[in-house]
């Protein structure tokens, strides 16, 4: 039995989510769970033997100094699919949160940010970043489908993510996380204040593929090329699986470029190892770049690991 150990003033604010699921007489069940507010779990639903289940955020989203942490568990002969329920917002922090009422000066914004950055809050510079956890292990023989709607980093976030994924030689995974550059649409492009980001696959605990970075607009335009270009919209992709191979990956390369608009979404599908594909995606609009994720994923269900059901399925 879990104990919830947070102090008062930290519920709400640091939250942990923990899942283990197993498989039992022929279909996946969550076998035990533990979920601290904000952090939700749905209902768990079946799919063919799958367990299907929908995680929650029940907040407004992640402020600077929170830390959520997940853990997820997929024991031998289990097979899941975790999705959001919507897209992550990553707030800059409040100040009355980190500002003693006697020192009104520490939050004052310095001179060079204030040009660069008009609209981002004074306090921004002392408050600590956001921080999201998460691990996930995966057994022999489980199979684990991972569904993330984009993180949206609001003005003057700071937010420091890490993703570990612990893979078994014979498990097998489809991952997909993405990103918006803020809300572009208020003019929000790229200009939270830091993100930090961490992809790790591990294989039979070796690494095979490490995805990491940190973006700070205000020291490195993001637009230039090489970066981002013109791109606001990005994601990646993971597929770990027996038949994931070359020659699949050259034809879901095909695939893609034929049906993304080029002016739109530009994907790039390789197989980096035997049994690992990695995919990429940059576009500048939301929609045709949803659209090329959920026809990306599609062929993945379709090709490796014959669910195409899966696809009608957030």
């Amino acid at each position: 039995m879990q104990t919830d150990t947070r102090a008062a003033e930290a519920i709400g604010r640091h939250a942990r989510l923990e899942l283990c699921f197993e498989a039992r007489r022929g279909r996946t069940i969550l076998a035990r769970s533990y979920a601290e507010p904000p952090l939700r779990i749905g209902r768990v639903h079946d799919l063919d033997g799958a367990a299907y289940v929908i995680l929650v955020c029940s907040g407004p989203g992640i402020f600077g100094g929170d830390t959520y942490k997940y853990c997820v568990h997929v024991a031998r002969g289990a097979r899941v699919v975790l999705t959001s329920q919507s897209a992550l917002q990553a707030h800059p922090a409040s100040p009355a949160a980190f500002q003693p009422a006697s020192s009104p000066a520490a939050f004052q914004p310095s001179s060079s940010l204030s040009a660069l950055r008009p609209s981002v809050p004074a306090f921004l510079p002392t408050c600590p970043p956001a921080l999201c956890r998460h691990t996930y292990v995966v057994e022999d023989e489980a199979e684990l489908h991972c569904d993330w709607d984009p993180l949206i980093p609001f003005a003057g976030a700071r937010l420091d993510e890490r993703f570990s994924l612990d893979v078994a030689r014979g498990g097998r995974l489809f991952w997909g996380d993405a990103l918006m550059a803020g809300r572009v649409c208020r003019g929000e492009a790229w200009r939270f204040e830091s993100l930090s980001h961490e992809l790790a696959l591990r294989t039979d605990r070796r690494l095979s593929y490490l995805e990491r970075y940190t973006i700070v607009p205000v020291e490195r335009r993001v637009e230039r090329p090489w970066i981002a270009g013109g791109a606001r919209y990005i994601a990646t992709s993971l597929v770990h699986h027996p038949d994931a191979c070359g020659e699949v990956a050259e034809a879901w390369q095909h695939e893609s470029a034929a049906a993304a608009d080029h002016n739109t979404v530009q994907v790039a599908v390789d197989a980096v190892a035997p049994g690992l594909i990695v995919a990429r995606f940059l576009s500048p609009d939301g929609a045709p770049f949803a659209r090329a994720r959920a026809s990306y994923r599609a062929a993945v269900l379709r090709d490796i690991f014959r669910r195409p059901e899966l696809a009608t399925r957030k």
